[in-house]
């Protein structure tokens, strides 16, 4: 390890972040028995102009009132763009009592976007004599948010997850793509085929790889946790489940869930697999044997492991004994 080290600053689990729209008070409290991790109260995208100042009066008497469990709970402010945003930290802050853990902020471009909202929570945190920080959110949703993604990264230390939005970032990059995640079936490689030139094949490519996998560097890099975004088409499991184990396996730690539907799907794709918690734990007992002996390294069904092994198998190890805290 470099002798530059930033530690990891979130300790929660994270699999599966239930979205509810603000405007929606009636969800609040299905939302609070559902089986996600995160909840996030909605003020942005998903409540119309008409509806904020209604929304976030809800929100603010759901962080009073509704008993959330022991469920890590957000709220997605407006973005800086517009004049809801400053008022969304103002009255979270000052009347959200101390049930709020994080506040997501949208469309970050720059690092000082974060900074802003971060003397506005700082203020009232001492005004308030607040008892719990507040922690921070983003979504990373455009071609400035990926340029400028580690200076972002480094902007504030209450900054906890970093999160993917592709349709916004599709947009912003002007992708010819209308899905949210998931594939498009004109991003392909075309085979060569036989020496003729017949029987050529089309293999998907995943649009979103090139993004993601900057996040996911940038976030880690600054112990920041990275999240998946949403899959838009709630209908379709399979897909969902392709691209979230897809992202767990690139080092994403949780996946939105933008239907209750799409919580146990989540939940169940960001577990470790039964097989790769065994493994884990043969790699360490192997390494244990290895050390009595005086050894570094040892193999283990014919691979060689070594100290990068043992930190892979306690990250996992370490996730599994949070899950297990969590459902005993």
């Amino acid at each position: 390890m470099s002798f530059t080290n930033n530690p990891p600053r979130m300790d929660r689990l994270y699999r599966s972040k239930l979205f509810v729209p603000g405007s929606r008070s009636d969800f609040f409290e299905k939302a609070a028995k559902s089986e996600a991790d995160v909840i996030c109260m909605d003020l942005e995208d998903a409540v119309a102009v008409g509806d904020k100042e209604q929304a976030r009066k809800n929100i603010i008497e759901a962080l009073n009132d509704v008993d959330w469990g022991d469920k890590t709970i957000t709220v997605r402010i407006n973005g800086l763009d517009t004049h809801y945003c400053y008022r969304d930290v103002v009255d979270l802050m000052e009347q959200g009592g101390e049930r709020l853990d994080a506040i997501m902020v949208p469309k970050v471009g720059v690092g000082a976007d974060l900074y802003a909202i971060d003397v506005l929570v700082s203020q009232c945190e001492w005004g308030t004599k607040r008892k719990k920080r507040v922690g921070f959110e983003v979504i990373i949703e455009s071609a400035m948010g990926i340029e400028n993604i580690n200076e972002i990264a480094a902007a504030s230390q209450r900054l906890e997850t970093m999160h993917f939005g592709a349709a916004d970032y599709a947009a912003s990059t002007g992708m010819r793509t209308t899905n949210i995640g998931g594939a498009n079936s004109d991003y392909t490689m075309l085979t060569d085929g036989d020496a003729d030139g017949n029987g050529r094949e089309n293999h998907w490519g995943d649009m979103w790889h090139y993004t993601l996998a900057r996040i996911v560097a940038a976030a880690r890099a600054h112990g920041v946790t990275p999240i998946d975004g949403p899959f838009g088409n709630f209908n379709d499991d399979d897909g969902f489940n392709n691209q979230a184990t897809r992202t767990a396996v690139q080092g994403c730690e949780g996946k939105w869930a933008i239907h209750p539907k799409q919580v146990p799907l989540a939940n169940a794709i960001y577990t470790p697999p039964e097989s790769e918690v065994k493994r884990a734990r043969d790699i360490l007992n192997a390494m244990a044997e290895a050390e009595q002996k005086g050894l570094g390294a040892a193999t283990l069904e014919g691979m060689l492991i070594d100290a990068a092994s043992i930190r892979q198998a306690k990250g996992i190890i370490a996730k599994m004994d949070q899950i297990e805290a969590k459902s005993s």
